[in-house]
């Protein structure tokens, strides 16, 4: 097993992705050998780092104080750690947490083989029966989504995720892999009504044959919207809004579409920053909310009862019993490991979209 050679995605350089082979190291007590199966790609974060447009390549991060600081040496090339959503099966445990022949779902990043260590890593066990291509959201992407549905609910004074959304109007900016995994579990949990706003027309057939309604991302949409959902006197407009596309403007429109003293709890990137966003406008007139949810930490006051794994748990329910669906609209793409920089480069060129991808590692 030392012997083996293990595979691995690398940036080299801004635009320039490699496979990157090295010799596999002897297996330490404690830890698990598992080769992958499945390796999903997070198209906004990915690309972020195969641009050079990720902040971290400008600043470096301080966990401690969480700011960003110039002063700090900030990652450079090559990207070596690129991926958060890998599903693997286990060959050797020297662990008596992870038995041999598992199949689980963790994020390593897109390489072929990993050394696993329960003690510190999120392992996720996927249950007999479920789609192993369906796990590369496991542990990580889907609890991305469930937070979001736990931050709404803890802005609603509740502590589980139908909390925020059962029987309300719920309104996503943005259809990509996560908006529609947030939208489909909104729907799941009680919603009145879930719009997924945005402006391709595969996102929006995707939405819909998610059982989810979709418009288009037109200058009219918050009049629309706002005409529709009327709660009384000068009171129209969406409960609540997830916003899960990394452009200020999608985040604008987010803003304009809430109800007054709404929340917009927000599951996006912005790589370029937010300078179109108009914080004079209606985020002021109307007494607006914006929540960031990243699967970084919970909402403090649910820390006690929610974790990742409660939020894995969740994914995996949604997995179990919207596969199907997932499977046919969601996870549009499944592309051969060697052709990765292929697929980097043809999404970086806009000469492809696809809605969610996944790598597939073979195995002689």
């Amino acid at each position: 097993m030392s012997d083996a050679t293990v595979r691995t995605l690398v940036v080299l350089r801004p635009g320039v992705l490699e496979i990157v082979e090295e010799p596999e190291p002897p297996l330490a007590d404690g830890r698990f050998r598992a080769r992958t199966l499945f390796t999903g790609m997070s198209a906004g974060t990915e690309l972020a780092w195969y641009r050079g447009t990720s902040p971290h390549l400008t600043a470096g991060w301080d966990p401690e104080l969480g700011l960003f600081d110039r002063g700090r040496p900030a990652q450079s090339f090559p990207v070596r750690h690129l991926g958060y959503m890998e599903v693997a099966r286990v060959t050797h445990s020297r662990t008596a947490a992870v038995a041999e022949g598992a199949v689980v779902a963790m994020a390593y990043g897109h390489s072929t083989v990993v050394h696993g260590d329960p003690v510190t890593q999120h392992v996720v066990h996927l249950p007999p029966g479920l789609d192993p291509l369906l796990g590369i959201y496991a542990a990580h992407l889907g609890p991305i989504c469930a937070n979001g549905l736990l931050h709404a609910a803890d802005d609603a004074g509740g502590a589980e995720l139908s909390s925020g959304v059962r029987g309300r109007l719920v309104l996503v900016v943005g259809g990509g892999t996560i908006g529609l995994l947030v939208g489909l579990l909104a729907r799941v949990h009680g919603a009145a009504e879930v719009v997924v706003l945005d402006p391709t027309e595969q996102r929006r057939r995707a939405a819909v044959g998610l059982g989810l309604q979709a418009v288009d991302d037109t200058p009219d949409v918050a009049r629309d919207l706002k005409t529709r959902w009327r709660h009384g006197a000068a009171d129209h407009g969406a409960d609540v809004v997830f916003q899960c596309r990394g452009e200020a403007s999608a985040l604008a429109t987010a803003l304009r579409c809430l109800r007054p003293q709404g929340t917009v709890v927000d599951l996006a990137f912005y790589t370029d920053g937010a300078d179109a966003v108009a914080l004079g406008q209606e985020f002021h007139h109307n007494g607006l909310s914006v929540r960031c949810a990243q699967i970084g930490r919970v909402p403090r006051r649910l820390a006690a009862c929610w974790d990742r794994r409660r939020l894995s748990h969740e994914t995996l329910e949604l997995l179990c019993h919207q596969g199907p669906q997932i499977r046919e609209h969601v996870l549009t793409d499944v592309v051969p490991f060697d052709r990765a920089a292929a697929l980097f480069a043809d999404l970086s060129e806009r000469r492809r979209h696809v809605l969610s991808a996944a790598l597939e590692v073979p195995h002689g």
